[in-house]
């Protein structure tokens, strides 16, 4: 078994999926917990309207505490593989693959493309405005009740 790095991105494997999260075996390095704040860059209510159980995921190590407990990340691996796509890299290749990777890539989720404004309807730019707002208010609330100490059950 691998010894997991805080900021590092692995390959894993839905396993089981909760109210609050899911659980995710990571290949070669036990298993970890996406919370349902880290699946998606959207609010997210139900779980299952965007994982499956046994689906491969990106996840980024976000956290391991003194328990051993591992934090991971979907929407952070993501953004993580964005900046990296991002940046130039050098291409090298594998003898026998002719350079390209042959594996499918069924049944792994990748975030929604976000077209440009201009390209919207005045329907579609209202929906993202609603949606932005509500995440913002989600998130403020959850800060202000940190501050305050008080947790909803």
């Amino acid at each position: 078994m691998q010894q997991l790095e805080i900021g590092k991105i692995y390959n894993g494997k839905v396993k089981g999926i909760t109210q609050y999260g899911a659980f995710v075996d990571i290949d070669g390095g036990g298993t970890g917990m996406v919370h349902i704040s880290e699946i998606a860059n959207t609010f997210v209510n139900e779980i299952r309207d965007h994982l499956t159980e046994n689906q491969e995921v990106r996840v980024k190590v976000i956290g391991i505490n003194e328990a051993g407990k591992v934090s991971l990340s979907i929407k952070k691996a993501m953004d993580g593989e964005k900046s990296a796509s991002s940046q130039p890299r050098q291409h090298q290749k594998r003898q026998g693959d002719g350079g390209h990777n042959n594996r499918s890539r069924a049944n792994v989720w990748e975030p929604k493309k976000q077209q440009p404004l201009s390209e919207m309807s005045f329907e579609d730019m209202m929906s993202r405005f609603k949606q932005t707002s509500e995440e913002r208010q989600c998130d403020l609330k959850r800060s202000t009740d940190r501050k305050n100490g008080t947790r909803r059950k």
